[in-house]
């Protein structure tokens, strides 16, 4: 039985969820399926035709105010419930990489396990970290380099 199909399953036999739960879980149905909607070709296809009548029939309505009103009410509106199907979709799939991250970690042996909640550290403890991580790599990046010397001196054309 897949994981989908035991979730649903043990959903069913529990109590019944209470109503953020359920407010919760559509919102988080349809900021997905209307983000992979509204991220397509297709949607801004429709976005560009629906500015080309807009301009279109600017002439027509001689520029009106009411004209311009038109296109930055429907473009602020857009905009504005944009804002959270984004950060929606943003959120879970940042909180999905964290967890994918956090086993990857958790599974291999000398990771340093107090990576895994990196997300949880002030500003200051990750620059410093991020200070580790630049001196850990200038540190790789010196033996790379000193190696590369040694076998570029250790070629035949070099030995007498």
């Amino acid at each position: 039985m897949s994981m989908k199909t035991e979730g649903r399953r043990l959903r069913k036999e529990e109590q019944p969820r209470d109503f953020l739960c359920v407010v919760r879980d559509a919102f988080r149905v349809f900021a997905r399926r209307t983000s992979v909607i509204l991220g397509s070709a297709w949607a801004f296809v429709i976005a560009i035709l629906i500015i080309a009548v807009w301009a279109i029939t600017g002439p027509t309505f001689h520029y009106s105010d009411t004209w311009q009103l038109i296109i930055n009410t429907g473009t602020t509106i857009v905009t504005f419930l944009m804002v959270f199907l984004i950060q929606n979709t943003q959120n879970r799939d940042a909180k999905a990489v964290h967890l994918k991250l956090d086993e990857i970690i958790r599974a291999v042996q000398g990771a340093r396990n107090e990576l895994v909640d990196l997300e949880e550290l002030s500003d200051e403890a990750l620059a410093e970290l991020e200070k580790q991580f630049q001196r850990i790599r200038k540190k790789a990046e010196n033996i790379e380099r000193t190696q590369k010397d040694i076998e570029a001196t250790d070629t035949p054309s070099h030995r007498t």
